[in-house]
């Protein structure tokens, strides 16, 4: 995924929480800056997606709500043209939770995924890890 164009959104999540930033360089040179910090809020108010096993544990709970409340957020920028491209780099559960969830507008924008758990990484793990996806 080498090609992330210039004011590109890219969001960085596990189950827990997400660190958005925007591609302030250009295709050719990555640049991302960090402008955004999300995290689960108003647990008792929202529910996890979908159905949960009756044995899921608290954190299973907490993560799979994160993943709903991460799926509306990007929804609502996307329906209000906050936002042009969108990559996600999130691990396999978080994406497979994100993933049905996302509007049709929020899927037009998506220009991949990069199956890995990055949130606590530097800045420059992060950039790596979207060049060589």
């Amino acid at each position: 995924m080498n090609r992330i164009p210039t004011d590109a959104m890219v969001v960085v999540a596990d189950g827990g929480g997400a660190r958005v930033f925007r591609n302030r360089g250009d295709e050719k040179a990555l640049s991302l800056h960090q402008y955004a910090l999300l995290e689960l809020v108003n647990m008792n108010d929202d529910g996890p997606a979908g159905s949960m096993p009756s044995e899921s544990t608290g954190q299973q709970l907490d993560e799979a709500t994160f993943a709903k409340q991460l799926a509306d957020a990007l929804n609502k920028a996307a329906l209000k043209q906050m936002y042009a491209h969108l990559v996600l780099v999130a691990d396999p559960t978080t994406l497979g939770r994100v993933r049905p969830l996302l509007h049709k507008e929020a899927q037009q924008r998506l220009l991949g995924e990069v199956n890995k758990t990055l949130t606590n990484a530097p800045l420059g793990d992060i950039e790596r890890a979207l060049q060589a996806a």
